[in-house]
């Protein structure tokens, strides 16, 4: 290997090099160079991803919401023998505290909450959302259920519903958070209102 002091006076006397003596001298080729750029890109964007999950684990959101029923729309036995419900939903939410800059969407669904002899804990879905901006992330609606509330069996009559609104929380990176807040209950009638 030639000496680079050595190359640089060869150089000035007007003496070729060879192809391999040009690259010894070279400092380095366009792929090294390609290379070290991706590497450090790559952990900047490494670094800035586990900055914001961490970051979002410090937001401690305060979300408003109120649902109220309005109207049970058809309580019924159905015909293979399960209670079934239909009401419509009196809702206003602001839910522009889960936002953070590291906030893809927020999937948030109304859950029906109740017990059985059966089961401990009963959970039907009756309304969900999913929203993708904070702009509109505060709102106010009168709706029907998305979903029937349906009963395993006949235990629905007179029975005692608590409303639980669930949010999950997708990230742009980082882990999914999710949460619940308990809002209101509810009594069904004591006999069904339309028959099957």
């Amino acid at each position: 290997m030639i000496h680079a002091e050595v190359v640089d006076r060869i150089g000035l006397m007007g003496l070729t090099l060879t192809s391999r003596e040009r690259e010894e001298r070279e400092m380095h080729s366009a792929v090294q160079r390609a290379n070290a750029l991706a590497t450090i890109a790559a952990i900047l964007l490494a670094t800035i991803c586990a900055a914001a999950s961490f970051l979002d684990a410090f937001n401690s959101p305060s979300l408003q919401a109120h649902v109220q029923v309005v109207k049970i729309n058809r309580f019924r036995r159905q015909l293979d023998g399960n209670d079934e419900v239909k009401m419509t939903l009196k809702m206003s939410m602001d839910l522009t505290s889960l936002f953070t800059w590291n906030t893809k969407q927020v999937f948030v669904f109304l859950a029906a909450e109740y017990e059985t002899d059966t089961n401990s804990l009963n959970q039907v879905s009756l309304w969900d959302h999913i929203v993708q901006e904070k702009d509109h992330a505060s709102f106010q609606v009168k709706v029907p259920t998305k979903y029937p509330l349906i009963d395993q069996g006949t235990n629905l009559r007179g029975k005692k519903v608590g409303l639980v609104l669930h949010w999950h929380i997708m990230p742009i990176s980082g882990r999914m958070i999710q949460g619940k807040m308990p809002l209101s209950d509810f009594s069904l009638p004591d006999s069904y209102t339309t028959r099957s």
